[in-house]
Formats: C-alpha cells, sequence, structure tokens
C-alpha cells in the first residue's frame, strides 16, 4: 500500500529538523524498535540519582565501612549527589571524583555515571570545556548513554561547535525513537545556528552568479513604485514586448532623458537617417551609462548592468549616482551579493537631497537583507524610515507586510496589505498576498474562516486573470484544505500565464505526491521543471528531501549541495544548509550505530 504523503512533509514550512532527520513513522518506528529489542537484551543499572534524603552531608551520622571499593564509590556517589541537590558543586566534583578515583575498572557502568554526575555538576559552573571531557569519558564507557550525549550536545552548543553538537542529539532523538519532544526541540534549535554559522561564512565567499531572466523579472516587478525600472507589466501581470533580445539601447536615439540627468556628450552625425524633416544635420545625444544599463534590464540583457552603474558612479560631476548604486545594490541582491548590495545602499543613503522614493526604496532593500540576516530590530527601523520618507508608497507597506508574513505576525502582514492595496489599486500582489495571509490566519486561528479567505483569493484572479502568482497561492491554499483537484486547475492556470515558471511545476509535482502518492509522477514533473530552469534552486531542494523521505542520503546531500550554490540570500543558504547538515549528519550516526535507514518514500501508483 502506498504511504500518503503530506505536503507539510515536503515543502519549506515544516521544521527543517523533521524534514532532514525522516521523523516519519517508518523511521521512527524502525529506529525504536532496534532499541528496544537491544535495551531487552542488555543489562540495565539505573543511574543512582541520589534519591535518599537531600539533606547535605554532615558528621553526626554514624556510617558503617563500606564492605568494597565498589561500595566506597557508591557512598562518595551519593555524598557527592547531596552537595549537587544543595547548589554546592565545588563539593559534589571532589565526591564524583573521589567516586571516579576509587571504584573498580571493571565496573564500567558506574565508573560512566559518575563521569555523567560530574559533568553535570560543570555544567551548573559553566565550565563547558569539562562538561565535554567528563561526557566524552562516560561515553567510552557507555557509548549510548542517552543522558551523557544530551548533555555533551548542549555544552557543544553553548561553546558554539554546532555540527558537534548535532552529531551527538541526532543520535539522543535516535536511541528515544524521535519520541522525545525536547530532543526534537534541541535538534531543530542546533540544525539552524549550525545551518546560520555555516551560511555566514559561506556567503561571505560565495562568486556571484546571474540566477535564471524569469527570476530576474519576478523580483523587478514586486515593486509597483519602483523609481528606475517601471516592470509592472512583467512577471506579475503578463508580458511586455519591449522586453526583446534584439534591444540596441547603445545607438537608439529616442531615449528618454532622465530629468536629473547632466547634458550628455554629444556627437553630430550626418546622413539621412540622421537629419531632420528639413534635410539638416542633427544633434544626437549619446546615452549616459546609467541610461544604458536600465535598458539592459529592460531587454532581459544582464551581464553588463553592473559594470555600467559602476562608470556611471565614477563618472565626475554625474546626478544619478544615487540611482546608479540603487541599480548596481539591485543587482547585487540578485546575484547572490548580499554584503556588497549593502554597501551599495549605505553609500546611497549618506548622499544628501535625494528623491524620496529612492531613498524608500534604498530603505526597502535594506531592510529586506538585515531580516534576512536575522538582524530583525534594525530590518523595521528601515521599514520605519522608509515609510516616515514617502508615506504614500505602496512599497513600503507591501514589502513589510511581506517580512511580517514570515515572521508569522498575520494581523500586521493583513493591515500592511491592506495599506498598499488602497495606495495602489492595480496591483495584483498585494491582494494574492493579503489572500495568503488570511488563509494562514484561518487554519492557526479560526479555521471557520478558510471558506472567506480562499473567497479573496476567488475575487483576486477575477481582478487581475493575468496574475500567475495568484492562481499559484490559490492552488496552495487549496492544497492546504485537501481540494486536490481544484488545486491542480489553479496550477495548471498559472503555468499557462507563465509557462517558464519552474517554481510552478515543482508545486504541481508536490500536489501529485500528496493527492496521488506517486512519487514517479511528482519526479517527471520537477526534473522537468530543472530542464526548463537549470537555476532552479527549489527544485534540487525538494529532490534533496524526497530522497531524504527515501532514505537515500547521498543523493540527499547531492541536491542540497546543488541547492546552496544556486542560493540568492544568505537566509536561503541557512535553510539549505540545515537540510544538508541533517541528511549527512544522520547518515553518519546510523552508521555509527549500525542502523539501515529505513526507506520512507511513497509507493509508485
Amino acid at each position: 500500500m502506498a504511504t500518503h504523503w503530506s505536503l507539510k512533509e515536503v515543502t519549506e514550512g515544516w521544521s527543517k529538523w523533521q524534514i532532514a532527520l525522516c521523523v516519519g513513522a517508518p523511521i521512527a518506528l524502525g529506529v525504536a524498535g532496534i532499541f528496544l529489542y537491544r535495551r531487552s537484551k542488555s543489562k540495565k543499572t539505573a543511574d543512582n540519582r541520589g534519591s535518599g534524603d537531600s539533606k547535605l552531608p554532615g558528621n553526626k551520622t554514624e556510617v558503617a565501612e563500606p564492605k568494597s571499593p565498589k561500595e566506597l564509590a557508591q557512598t562518595a556517589k551519593n555524598k557527592g549527589n547531596k552537595y549537587f541537590k544543595g547548589g554546592m558543586y565545588d563539593q559534589a566534583i571532589e565526591c564524583y571524583t573521589e567516586a571516579i578515583r576509587i571504584c573498580p575498572t571493571e565496573f564500567k557502568e558506574d565508573i560512566s555515571t559518575f563521569y555523567q554526575n560530574r559533568a553535570a555538576a560543570y555544567e551548573n559552573l559553566k565550565n563547558y570545556q569539562r562538561v565535554v571531557s567528563d561526557c566524552t569519558m562516560a561515553l567510552e564507557l557507555k557509548p549510548q548513554y542517552i543522558k551523557a550525549l544530551g548533555r555533551r550536545a548542549k555544552a557543544y552548543e553553548h561553546m558554539e561547535q554546532f555540527r558537534d553538537a548535532l552529531e551527538d542529539i541526532t543520535t539522543v532523538c535516535i536511541l528515544e525513537g524521535f519520541q522525545n519532544q525536547a530532543s526534537l526541540q534541541i535538534a531543530d534549535r542546533v540544525l539552524k545556528e549550525q545551518g546560520k554559522s555555516r551560511a555566514r561564512l559561506a556567503y561571505q565567499k560565495k562568486k556571484p552568479s546571474l540566477p535564471s531572466r524569469f527570476y530576474v523579472r519576478n523580483y523587478l516587478a514586486g515593486f509597483a513604485r519602483d523609481p528606475i525600472l517601471k516592470i509592472e507589466d512583467v512577471g506579475k501581470v503578463g508580458r511586455s514586448n519591449r522586453l526583446t533580445a534584439d534591444a540596441h539601447p547603445e545607438v537608439d536615439p529616442k531615449e528618454k532623458k532622465d530629468d536629473g540627468a547632466d547634458v550628455k556628450e554629444q556627437t553630430t552625425v550626418i546622413g539621412e537617417e540622421n537629419s531632420d524633416e528639413n534635410g539638416d544635420a542633427v544633434l544626437l545625444e549619446k546615452p549616459s551609462a546609467f541610461e544604458r544599463a536600465k535598458d539592459l534590464v529592460e531587454a532581459n540583457q544582464y551581464d553588463e548592468v553592473i559594470s555600467l552603474s559602476t562608470e556611471e558612479i565614477e563618472t565626475p560631476g554625474s546626478k544619478l549616482v544615487a540611482e546608479s548604486l540603487l541599480l548596481r545594490a539591485t543587482f547585487h541582491i540578485l546575484m547572490g551579493q548580499g554584503d556588497a548590495g549593502l554597501r551599495d545602499l549605505d553609500a546611497l543613503l549618506r548622499i544628501d537631497n535625494i528623491k524620496p522614493e529612492v531613498k524608500a526604496n534604498a530603505l526597502l532593500k535594506k531592510g529586506s537583507l538585515l531580516m534576512q540576516k536575522d538582524r530583525q530590530t534594525e530590518a523595521l527601523q528601515c521599514f520605519a524610515t522608509a515609510e516616515r520618507t514617502d508615506p504614500n508608497n505602496s512599497d513600503v507597506y507591501h514589502h513589510r507586510g511581506q517580512q511580517h508574513l514570515l515572521m508569522e505576525k498575520l494581523d500586521e502582514a493583513i493591515n500592511d496589505f491592506n495599506k498598499s492595496i488602497s495606495l495602489s489599486p492595480d496591483f495584483p500582489t498585494s491582494y494574492v498576498q493579503k489572500a495568503f495571509a488570511e488563509h494562514r490566519r484561518a487554519l492557526q486561528q479560526n479555521p471557520s474562516l478558510i471558506e472567506s479567505a480562499q473567497k479573496l483569493f476567488e475575487a483576486a484572479v477575477k481582478k487581475f486573470p493575468h496574475c500567475s502568482d495568484a492562481y499559484m497561492l490559490y492552488g496552495q491554499s487549496l492544497c492546504d484544505v485537501g481540494k486536490f483537484e481544484e488545486a491542480d486547475q489553479q496550477f495548471i492556470k498559472a503555468l499557462e500565464l507563465e509557462p517558464d515558471n519552474a517554481n510552478t511545476v515543482v508545486h504541481r509535482g508536490l500536489l501529485l505526491l500528496q493527492w496521488k502518492s506517486s512519487i514517479q509522477e511528482a519526479l517527471k514533473l520537477i526534473n522537468e521543471a530543472l530542464e526548463m530552469d537549470p537555476l532552479c534552486e527549489y527544485a534540487y531542494e525538494i529532490l534533496g528531501t524526497i530522497s531524504v523521505q527515501q532514505g537515500d542520503m547521498e543523493k540527499a546531500v547531492e541536491m542540497f549541495e546543488k541547492a546552496i550554490q544556486l542560493s540568492k540570500s544568505e537566509s536561503e543558504m541557512a535553510h539549505l544548509y540545515s537540510l544538508l547538515d541533517a541528511a549527512q549528519v544522520q547518515m553518519k550516526v546510523a552508521q555509527k550505530l549500525g542502523i539501515s535507514i529505513p526507506l520512507g518514500g511513497a509507493g509508485n501508483a
């Protein structure tokens, strides 16, 4: 019988830990079964946690002389437990040390307990290096000692050795059969920190690379009030006939001159096609580097945009420095060079008397970059400054609404989208994002309102029948409530409008996986998405996730590594590193424990 796949198991909203560690029933039960079988066949000596009198040790009570070194060691440990409970950790350490010293070496499990108890005392003293060393000694004597593994994982976390912490807490989760929520929460936290740590270093060294033309168009079309590029008719609401690969902007005499531009270098060109109606020679303006860069963007030719922007910035006396910095920053961001983008935006914001719409756009992009770096307070300050700078700019509220949506602040997101709609009633994306936020709020707070949210989607696709995003997000919302056939129809409509949108193809593949439990159909569509757009990071991420669910960890690692190479932001990279590390660590731990990872994939219906 085919396994039923939940869309949550293979989408971004699910916990990275749950995705990447295969916390599906097949794996959890398989590991738990192995662990329980081993427990039943091995001797278990319960840890003596000093459950007797919790009073501190004194000299009033006569204690009978122990008859053996092992009994002496137990007495020392019990004395240490009493000191520990009284918060006297240094004295407890002395007692545990004495127990370790006098206990005969053949009693490995007892000595392991003494080391673990001493590690607990060091933990309370925040001496994490000693915690690690004592837990390591305990584990050498008792390799599957869950308390020692968990304590060492937390110590590694405090020391910011996240990979080591991840290996230990992964082992704990497997040995516990993925049933302990506290352990799973630690694992999720460590995964996030490990991902951020690796992304922070890797992002600084990331080589710039242009994303697909579709990705660039969609990003630029996300600004209804872009002060430089008027791309409102691209990506979100249809195609523009003026975006052709045959544009020759450098020789176009009809290019409009920017309001704030200097008089350009003029060249006298005499000839029939360069004469006015009286046959007199005319002076043609050579477009500025900035204007040529803009024309290239409109022609979907991006290779020289940054170099031309730099040329304009370095031109003495140019009055287009702010606009050129903004354009260069935008393409640094698109090429995955967020730090370079931040430097340009900061340079722009230091310029006096810049246009409010230019300053606001720079603040929005800076705020989004800071949010990706988890600098939330600074990011929100950027959005607030943008609002004060250009209060009637709908982009301010739209992009802040998107960040609130990502932060799960749904009420704030909906308020922002409403404000954006009031200022730009013909901008479809705010309508769609508002409907999606209402849908999310209904799912979380009041399922009875789901139908109302779906009516908002219906209104959006009716008002903006050429907006592919409306159909795509409507389809996702229908998936959430199990209306798979209707959802598929929405995805098909989205693809009719944007047949080169690889992400929509991937979403349709995931729908088929959930709806029909057909992994073959899903994989076929996802591979078609990669043929359509080899730079589709999301397709590689989902292929990696499905490989994890199938237990093919080597394939998962390969797919996640490809997705990381294509990631556009530090936050995307951190998310992907979390998935990669979880897959790698689970594979390593399973081998160490001698466990074969069971296949958890769907059937081939």
